[in-house]
């Protein structure tokens, strides 16, 4: 018979996880029937115990896997007092890798949203060049932005220069920041300080795709009349659908080569 899994959460990327995994066949039942499950797909990014999670949690079975994405301590604590095995799918390059795709469609409505200019013909300066600094500069440039990328690596600069955009090293900053009036970071580490901060024109929009606790000094963002968006989940929030089915086949392909994702019960 199909492995069973648990899906725990109601919120739209869930709910598309869940249609996913039934597609490619698998069982799924929700946390009133936890104890039946091979499986438990936790939300993602929890920061906090849920009372449905912590419900699952007692009713499962001992040693059911849970799979989870960026829990949080509090989460992981619950897990290590249920005693039960838990994996972070977010962990797989793969998923971070795709899941790179929707958060730079997001970073652009949130441009879109909040910019009173276009995308073409507009200069941007993209702190980092990991797989989401790329996915979004690739995009800017698609659409006719001019893309200036700011990152530490030298190799990093160079793969932006080779696709076709400008690059410096985070050391320029202080003589990049004034000629751009919207920066995207996506660096996890404080590169926009206030001493930075006030290097950009008036009235500047910053948008901080970093996790917590992102790279940019908000209190003085606020201070210095600079509108700084800490724009975490945009996957979750802008294509919910596609986030989910991405969780779904991570962690198929995850159970797949544990070996054990077909096994059948006597």
């Amino acid at each position: 018979m199909p492995k069973t899994f648990c899906v725990v959460g109601y919120d739209a990327r869930q709910r598309a996880a869940a249609q996913t995994l039934r597609v490619e066949g698998v069982r799924v039942v929700g946390p009133e029937d936890a104890a039946l499950a091979d499986y438990v797909l936790l939300p993602m990014s929890q920061e906090r115990v849920s009372d449905e999670v912590a419900r699952t949690l007692q009713a499962v079975r001992p040693g059911t896997l849970l799979l989870a994405g960026r829990p949080g301590a509090p989460v992981l604590r619950a897990v290590r007092e249920a005693n039960l095995p838990l994996v972070d799918y977010f962990q797989r390059p793969e998923l971070e890798c795709l899941n790179a795709v929707p958060t730079a469609e997001g970073c652009l409505a949130l441009l879109l949203q909040l910019r009173q200019r276009t995308i073409w013909e507009s200069d941007f300066l993209v702190l980092g060049y990991g797989r989401v600094g790329r996915a979004v500069a690739r995009r800017l440039e698609l659409l006719g932005g001019h893309v200036t990328v700011a990152a530490r690596n030298a190799e990093q600069r160079a793969n932006a220069r080779c696709a076709g955009h400008h690059a410096a090293p985070l050391t320029a900053l202080e003589t990049l920041l004034p000629a751009f009036d919207t920066a995207i970071n996506t660096i996890p580490a404080m590169v926009l300080p206030r001493d930075r901060l006030q290097k950009l024109p008036p009235e500047s929009l910053v948008i901080d795709l970093a996790s917590r606790p992102g790279g940019t000094d908000f209190t003085a963002a606020a201070e210095l009349g600079i509108r700084a968006e800490h724009a975490l989940a945009l996957p979750g929030k802008c294509a919910p659908r596609t986030a989910g089915t991405l969780i779904a086949q991570t962690v198929l392909a995850l159970l797949e080569e544990r070996g054990n994702l077909h096994e059948t019960d006597d």
